[in-house]
């Protein structure tokens, strides 16, 4: 799944918080009150338009636009001129404006959707490097061991410069069964490593849910697509009726990318009661939205511990800012991405569309996260466990000494449950340590 910063915004996933202008504030999944769908088209924003323009930039750009004409080594037909001309104009504004042609508008789509044939990374250019925002799970990008904050240096042996960023994010994408070679440099590394990978048909699974143990529910979601908030609460609904309520959940937002601005909204409605969720604020009247809680927190005041690291980047940030700020989750891991832009969608035709970044978003205490993130409230470090190289012990407990007394109480089915000890640390040592605080947290709420 790519992105640059021409293909990012908020709409897609590393910060997919774009609105469609057809549905800015569109239709709510938890919020039969939000306001109408917003009225802002391409038309109606040049009508309003300051229209004074300087003689002499007219000149200067009618000038250049000549000499590109005339004395470039190549010849160039007067259209491919004009998409390169403004192209660069929202390109040199911020890493997420950009113009999109029919290719790019379906792209957006698939993104928003989920489906579509490539590896399942997103990635975000930055001084002219391809920069990887984050892996989706289970994709060929995840399995060869892509991490969030990893450069590609070269795709199929081009090496990736500022004057072939374009055609670097094309080849990122392509027919299912196809091969690539990735070559990675992972964060905090000099040593550049080959990645061979095969494409597939991505189809994200946005959500999953499953318990960690009796009592306390995993829940992962790997981006907010539009779907992503009815299946949340279709899923944990079917673990709530199966399982019982829980007493603490685990909500793993590492690496996730983003989404639709109303699908974070959806997604942090579901566990609040009341309280703003995320404000936004712009020069457009289209741009300035609120939205609120509503009553019907799925887990009824059960504790949560959000797990974050660097990859955790605009909507997955607003669901975060607003569990945090609404003191009704524990984040833990590392400061997020800093994604705190929303782009809008404006159509110029069928084909054709402007994505431009038009607000800022705060988090319900009123704070920006752009290019800061959001500091969690337990750092943890990038760790893993391993097991220790020892000696086996011959007697380690009570149980190991001859005749000892068997407890009257313990069941059956126990024995050999210490043969799990410290399986999740090695697992998900960042998942193992969750869990630990969200016991702790669930001490103080009556069973």
């Amino acid at each position: 799944m790519r992105q640059h910063p021409l293909r990012l915004a908020l709409a897609v996933a590393l910060g997919a918080l774009a609105i469609p202008a057809a549905q800015a504030q569109q239709k709510p999944l938890k919020q039969p009150d939000a306001p109408a769908a917003s009225s802002t088209t391409a038309a109606a924003v040049v009508k309003d338009a300051d229209n004074s323009v300087s003689l002499e930039d007219i000149r200067n750009f009618t000038r250049v636009y000549h000499i590109v004409q005339q004395a470039y080594v190549e010849k160039l037909d007067n259209k491919t001129i004009m998409n390169a001309a403004i192209s660069g104009m929202l390109q040199n504004l911020d890493p997420h404006s950009e113009y999109l042609d029919k290719e790019g508008l379906d792209e957006l789509d698939e993104d928003t959707t989920g489906q579509y044939g490539g590896l399942g990374i997103e990635v975000l250019q930055v001084d002219g490097m391809l920069k990887i925002v984050a892996p989706i799970d289970d994709t060929p990008a995840s399995r060869a061991g892509v991490k969030p904050g990893d450069t590609i240096l070269k795709v199929d042996g081009m090496v990736v410069d500022s004057q072939n960023i374009d055609e670097a994010f094309k080849k990122l994408r392509g027919d299912p069964g196809s091969k690539i070679t990735l070559t990675i440099l992972h964060e905090k590394s000099d040593k550049p490593i080959d990645l061979p990978m095969v494409r597939e048909r991505i189809n994200v699974t946005s959500v999953k849910v499953r318990q960690l143990e009796p009592g306390y529910v995993y829940i992962r979601l790997s981006q907010f697509q539009e779907d992503t908030a009815s299946d949340l609460d279709k899923k944990l609904g079917a673990y709530i009726a199966k399982n019982g309520a829980p007493r603490g959940a685990v909500l793993d937002l590492r690496s996730n990318p983003g989404g639709l601005l109303t699908t974070a909204v959806g997604v942090a409605d579901t566990f609040l009661d009341s309280g703003t969720i995320v404000t936004t604020k712009g020069r457009l009247p289209d741009a300035n939205l609120h939205f609120d809680a509503h009553p019907g927190d799925m887990l009824h005041g059960a504790p949560i511990v959000i797990l974050a690291d660097n990859g955790t980047a605009s909507a997955a940030e607003i669901v975060s800012g607003a569990l945090k700020d609404n003191h009704r989750a524990l984040i833990m891991g590392r400061r997020t991405f800093g994604k705190g832009v929303v782009q809008t969608v404006l159509p110029l035709d069928e084909t054709h569309a402007v994505k431009i970044t038009t607000a800022r978003y705060y988090t319900p205490n009123g704070t920006s996260i752009q290019a800061e993130g959001i500091k969690p409230d337990i750092a943890l470090a990038d760790l893993s466990v391993n097991k220790a190289d020892t000696p086996p012990q011959l007697i380690g407990s009570e149980a190991d000494l001859p005749n000892h007394l068997v407890n009257e109480k313990a069941a059956a089915d126990d024995k050999g449950s210490s043969d799990d000890d410290g399986k999740l640390a090695i697992e998900d040592y960042a998942l193992s340590q969750a869990l630990n605080v969200l016991k702790g947290l669930a001490l103080n709420r009556p069973r």
